[in-house]
């Protein structure tokens, strides 16, 4: 009977040591932490609205990459003062469908662009860049512009500018280049050079919309509003891509990146 008691008594007393460990891990990956409540996302969250290109006279000078002059040779982990995980989300590129064209996109001047669907307008304003029915690309010009509709998930008035379709199929990224479906990741470029290789292994083998698989690999192309401190915005280039990635590897779970990977340095410009 002594025996049996004791038995219990320690089981007991182990789980009551674990359970802290394990509750505040949980929390984490649930996205209640005080970075994401600020961003206003949730775990379906992948907002963010792409940045200007860089302007080279703006704001202070990127540090250069540690042990060369252009990027990063090899992987460097996160400091250990800050191990967690990177927090990970997507956007995508949507293109306007036919219906009544209710909403207006303008240029940085104010010049009307293209009368749009209120639909549309609430993506792209949110996306940074997509297609309209027409066929052309619009992409993000500039924010709090007096003559734009407020955008109802950001609170901003966004400018746009028509692309050449065929340069930009996918619209532009902060570095002023075009982006690329599930390779292209905004990033806060404090801590990440635009143009850096990255490599996050929780996508390595991650089947593609096409059934090829994906290698992992990544590059540092933009920019956004919300992308701040360790967060990654991987660009899908369409909602489709968006949810199958969402369901595969979950919004705000968190994933490691290596910066400056050297068997992602194929993928750079």
């Amino acid at each position: 009977m002594n025996d049996t008691f004791f038995s219990m008594l320690l089981g007991v007393s182990v789980a009551v040591l674990l359970l802290p460990a394990c509750a505040s891990n949980d929390s984490w990956i649930r996205g209640t932490d005080d970075a994401f409540k600020e961003s206003g996302l949730g775990k379906e969250g992948w907002e963010q609205g792409q940045g200007a290109p860089l302007d080279p006279g703006a704001g202070p000078a990127l540090p250069p990459p540690p042990g060369s002059d252009a990027r990063p040779s090899r992987p460097t982990r996160v400091p250990a003062a800050s191990s967690a995980p990177w927090r990970n989300t997507y956007y995508d590129f949507p293109a306007e469908e036919t219906g009544v064209q209710g909403a207006v996109l303008y240029d940085a001047s104010c010049g009307k662009i293209a009368r749009v669907t209120q639909a549309f307008h609430d993506k792209v304003c949110v996306q940074g860049s997509g297609s309209l029915v027409t066929g052309e690309t619009v992409s993000f010009a500039k924010r709090d512009c007096p003559c734009a509709a407020v955008c109802p998930r950001t609170n901003q008035r966004i400018c746009f500018e028509k692309l050449d379709p065929k340069r930009f199929p996918y619209g532009r990224g902060a570095a002023g280049t075009p982006i690329t479906p599930f390779r292209s990741v905004a990033v806060d470029v404090s801590l990440i050079p635009l143009g850096t290789p990255l490599l996050i292994p929780a996508y390595k083998g991650l089947r593609l919309l096409d059934g090829s698989v994906h290698d992992g690999c990544f590059v540092a192309e933009d920019r956004g509003l919300r992308v701040v401190g360790h967060h990654v915005d991987i660009f899908t280039g369409s909602e489709e891509g968006t949810v199958a990635w969402n369901r595969a590897v979950p919004s705000n779970d968190g994933v490691e990146v290596l910066v400056g990977s050297r068997e992602c340095s194929r993928v750079a410009p």
